[in-house]
């Protein structure tokens, strides 16, 4: 009876042991993913902003991932576990800049054809909270892709809220007029004071109501 009551004492202390063991396993797996974690968003970062210092210098076709990765402090194949060359990367940039942009619009999706003054005004001011970046980002050719993306995706909070828009020429006409007339009346004309930009832009939609 003392040998089995030992014996049992001792299986539960190796259990014990072997559960313990496995708890700070699992705990060491879970701290070294965080690690791991915060490393890549850390390498992100680090590729990003190399890719927006050269970008600011130079076309994207002459940027090449051996200066990009030499900015960056990191190596060759560091870049490539992130991103298949240098378009995708400005892709993801350009993806991420128009979603910012779009996100910053306070009351997006809430807009009709009646309220397009109100509606050009916050995307000229979400215009102005990224205009360093759009001048970096979408320089030259990049702007007219920039308006498109931006005409793509306002329509389709607009016409999400009112489907009959979707089929409307004349809708769909005076929804593009306001979206990229106002990104060009603003992206070409940043000498001018952005109030004053701003509010004559909205002005001139308002005189579209009429035709709404």
């Amino acid at each position: 009876m003392l040998q089995w009551m030992t014996d049992k004492r001792r299986f539960e202390k190796n259990v014990g042991l072997r559960q313990n063991c496995h708890l700070i396993l699992e705990l060491l797996y879970f701290v070294e993913m965080e690690n791991m974690d915060i490393r890549m968003e850390k390498t992100e970062k680090a590729i990003k902003n190399a890719f927006i210092q050269l970008r600011s210098q130079k076309p994207l076709e002459k940027i090449t991932v051996k200066e990009l990765c030499s900015l960056a402090c990191i190596n060759k194949s560091t870049f490539y576990s992130h991103y298949d060359d240098i378009y995708a990367l400005a892709e993801v940039l350009e993806a991420e800049t128009v979603a910012s942009v779009l996100n910053s619009i306070p009351h997006r999706g809430e807009y009709t054809i009646e309220n397009l003054g109100e509606f050009t005004r916050e995307l000229c001011l979400a215009f102005v909270s990224h205009i360093s970046l759009i001048n970096v980002l979408f320089a030259g050719k990049g702007q007219s892709y920039l308006a498109g993306r931006l005409e793509k995706e306002i329509k389709e909070l607009i016409f999400k809220k009112y489907p009959e828009y979707r089929n409307n020429p004349e809708k769909n006409i005076l929804l593009s007029f306001c979206i990229q007339g106002s990104y060009y009346a603003y992206t070409n004309n940043q000498d001018v004071e952005a109030e004053t930009l701003i509010h004559l832009i909205e002005d001139i939609v308002k005189l579209l109501q009429p035709l709404y």
